[in-house]
């Protein structure tokens, strides 16, 4: 069973733009709702993801925090086209850019469309208690807000948070 282990951030500034070395575009969608996992009806979400030219289903266990179970799975990019027109809510679409730190690598999700003007850095972790370095960019730490899951962005998204909720 492979677990996630993952931080989340908000951004300070602009000043990451400096420290990237790659840029993916992705597109993603869920087959399943957060009234289901909020219920209890459902116990993952199930994602579709196209990631420049490769895609994949993805499958996390639906606890809020740090560490979770999740199973990606590579499948043909037609197949994700077409799964992509099954999802509900609306779909997930931003650019990844990764910066490389030690030896982690940064996640940056520069989100578009109706979630355009969000940013948020994520960090994957071999441990629950990896010490790492924290770029003088990073923001205060989201990874507890269940509202900066791309589920509950894909269902409520950026752009109909209040300016309080967006501060």
């Amino acid at each position: 069973m492979a677990i996630e282990i993952e931080r989340k951030f908000r951004l300070l500034d602009e000043s990451w733009r400096g420290g990237v070395v790659k840029s993916v575009r992705m597109a993603q969608g869920y087959i399943n709702d957060m009234d289901a996992l909020r219920a209890g009806r459902q116990n993952a979400s199930v994602r579709v993801r196209i990631a420049g030219d490769q895609a994949y289903l993805n499958l996390k266990s639906r606890e809020l925090g740090r560490s979770r179970q999740e199973f990606d799975y590579a499948i043909p990019v037609a197949d994700a086209q077409a799964l992509l027109a099954l999802c509900v809510g609306g779909l997930i679409d931003k650019v990844r850019h990764y910066i490389p730190q030690d030896d982690l690598t940064w996640e940056v999700d520069e989100f578009a469309g109706e979630n355009a003007g969000l940013l948020v850095a994520e960090l994957e972790l071999p441990t629950v208690d990896t010490v790492f370095a924290r770029p003088a960019w990073l923001g205060r730490e989201v990874t507890e807000e269940q509202r900066f899951y791309n589920l509950a962005l894909a269902e409520r998204p950026y752009s109909r948070w209040s300016a309080l909720e967006q501060a």
